[in-house]
């Protein structure tokens, strides 16, 4: 072990991935599921978490960071967002997120359009997200095309996984989307499925007919891993009859791999859906009638999920624009509060932090390599002054994939100037 502790200070100038670092004393919260950890250890190689927990020993020569007081807690997974699609809300030309104006839905590959310099990367990765899942939006179609897990980190590449999911519209925005009601957009869903399963059989054959067909040829490969379970099908739905609806997808198309976004209804089939072993990527605290397919909506929704089996991670879906990932942390920290609450259902403090952490992750399948400190997995890292669920606390140290990170974003940098301005400090239009 090397002779003095750093200090969190030098944290971010230390430790580079290929070196073994520990950081000590602080309370670990893993991500899993599981209580918070006092007086832990988190220990990482070579950008992988080897160890995290009470009696985690630390080898010889490693990188020891004292983190008394500290808590020392797997980086957060947005649940889904627009990151690294959309540079500034309301402008077009800075806007990747729809393509209205494309022949191609299903096709559209989000991955090589991902900005990591963004303005807004830095913001949300000071706020302790790691990881996020990024879907394009639907617009003309109901599908969004295919969706990728991304990292913020400043030095390494973006897309942690591309062509993760697919994601689809149904219920009201569904309906929209597909000529103005419910039972158009699931006939718009099967027959699109139907005919991937037809370019399946005969790729060569469908060349022939795709003139006359819904989706276009690249649009019928992109669902082949979609049919054939190998890729999630992430549907957006709310009301519980739609739910049932896309349960039943199942029937014809068993290998399907649903996840549901949304689901402000959830709790009124919250068996049905756990009986047949499919995630939700819920809305955080959505308690308001705002739809007609969310009247019975309730901010117990997300506590009657989890107590009932289903795998339930929170998102920013269906909350006001600009939806600001860093804020799952108090939507996290509410549904521990409202379990205080007589007549209410929230979360514990593990399971709370679980939906923000390792359950986004398990949706798609990627539990196994992000999310939590659970040996294995990318090391993703974020040391705070206080717990993460507090709105008083804040990172003071940040890692993804070992490698330190920033705690700093153009705003902090622009109020850092201008908040005590000396002369010739200033642009010009600030002079008078």
């Amino acid at each position: 072990m090397k002779a003095a502790l750093l200090s969190l200070a030098a944290l971010i100038a230390a430790p580079a991935a290929a070196e073994t670092v520990a950081i000590v004393g602080g309370t670990v919260a893993i991500g899993d599921g599981s209580a918070p950890i006092q007086n832990g250890t988190v220990l990482f190689r070579d950008g992988r978490i080897v160890g995290a927990g009470a009696n985690v020993a630390v080898p010889a020569g490693a990188t020891v960071v004292d983190a008394h007081g500290k808590w020392v807690a797997a980086g957060m997974v947005a649940g889904l967002s627009d990151l690294g699609l959309v540079d500034a809300d309301g402008i077009g030309e800075s806007n990747d997120q729809n393509a209205g104006h494309s022949p191609f839905a299903a096709a559209i590959d989000i991955a090589p359009a991902i900005n990591p310099n963004g303005v807004i990367m830095g913001v949300e990765r000071a706020g302790g997200i790691t990881r996020s899942l990024v879907s394009a939006g639907t617009s003309g179609s109901i599908f969004g095309g295919q969706g990728a897990a991304i990292g913020l980190g400043v030095d390494a590449p973006p897309v942690t996984r591309a062509r993760a999911f697919q994601y689809v519209e149904l219920g009201e925005d569904g309906g929209r989307e597909a000529g103005g009601s419910r039972p158009a957009a699931y006939a718009m869903l099967h027959e699109a499925l139907a005919e991937a399963a037809d370019y399946r059989r005969d790729p060569k054959g469908f060349g022939g007919r795709e003139k006359g067909s819904l989706v276009k040829r690249p649009d019928a490969a992109a669902l082949l891993p979609v049919l054939g379970g190998k890729m999630p099908l992430l549907v957006h739905v709310e009301r519980a009859s739609d739910i049932r609806s896309v349960l039943a997808l199942r029937t014809d198309y068993p290998k399907l791999r649903l996840v549901l976004v949304g689901a402000s209804e959830g709790w009124m089939v919250a068996r049905e859906i756990a009986d047949a072993h499919v995630p939700v990527i819920a809305a955080a605290l959505a308690d308001l009638p705002e739809e007609f397919e969310r009247v019975a909506a309730t901010e117990s929704n997300v506590g009657r999920l989890q107590r009932a089996g289903v795998t339930v991670a929170i998102s920013t879906v269906d909350a006001s624009a600009p939806a600001q990932q860093r804020n799952l942390t108090q939507y996290a920290g509410n549904l521990v509060a409202i379990s205080r609450i007589p007549g209410a259902t929230g979360l514990d403090w593990g399971h709370a932090f679980e939906t923000i952490t390792s359950a986004p992750a398990a949706a798609i399948g990627m539990d196994g390599e992000i999310g939590s400190l659970r040996a294995g997995r990318r090391a993703d890292v974020v040391v705070w002054d206080g717990d993460p669920l507090e709105l008083s606390s804040a990172p003071v140290a940040i890692y993804i994939d070992g490698r330190p990170q920033p705690t700093t974003s153009r705003q902090t940098e622009l109020l850092r100037r201008y908040l005590t301005p000396s002369e010739g400090a200033l642009p010009k239009a600030y002079q008078h």
